[in-house]
């Protein structure tokens, strides 16, 4: 009975590991959406945001919110202060100027909806609940095959 119990905590554990948001590199998925045209979502955050950290821990555990951008969407994580050099709207700049400049932020956390030519459809500066973000993810989706489109 105790080697069934400690088989189950190990087998819980690899699950809830399992269970998280596949963050792929800004890079990486612009290439990937070529061979498998998905929206990017990108999410920009700072090591100094709280409100970073709080969607961090509720929102990206929440199961709904993990299965649409593990399934549906390519889910990137960028540093706002970051000096690697991305191409974003076609030009390539740091994550820094493309979050002020191009995409024209101003605030963490930020969200950026990106189709698969590497354009930017949408961008939105605001920290979303799980049930927020679900929702926004799903009214993606309902566009999404006008914007998939060559």
């Amino acid at each position: 009975m105790k080697k069934m119990a400690i088989l189950f905590l190990i087998g819980g554990s690899v699950l809830l590991y399992a269970a998280q948001i596949q963050w792929v590199p800004y890079t990486q998925a612009l290439e990937q959406t070529k061979k498998e045209p998905r929206l990017i979502w990108a999410f920009l955050q700072a090591s100094w945001c709280i409100p970073c950290r709080v969607m961090e821990r509720e929102a990206f555990t929440d199961s709904g919110v993990i299965e649409l951008l593990n399934t549906r969407f390519y889910p990137v994580r960028l540093d706002v202060e970051s000096k690697e050099i991305i191409t974003c709207d076609g030009k390539k700049k740091t994550v820094e100027r493309c979050f002020f400049d191009v995409w024209e932020l101003n605030g963490t956390p930020s969200m950026v909806l990106i189709a698969p030519k590497g354009l930017s459809i949408l961008t939105l500066s605001q920290a979303l609940s799980a049930k927020d973000l679900s929702f926004l993810l799903n009214r993606f989706l309902e566009n999404e095959k006008e914007w998939l489109q060559p």
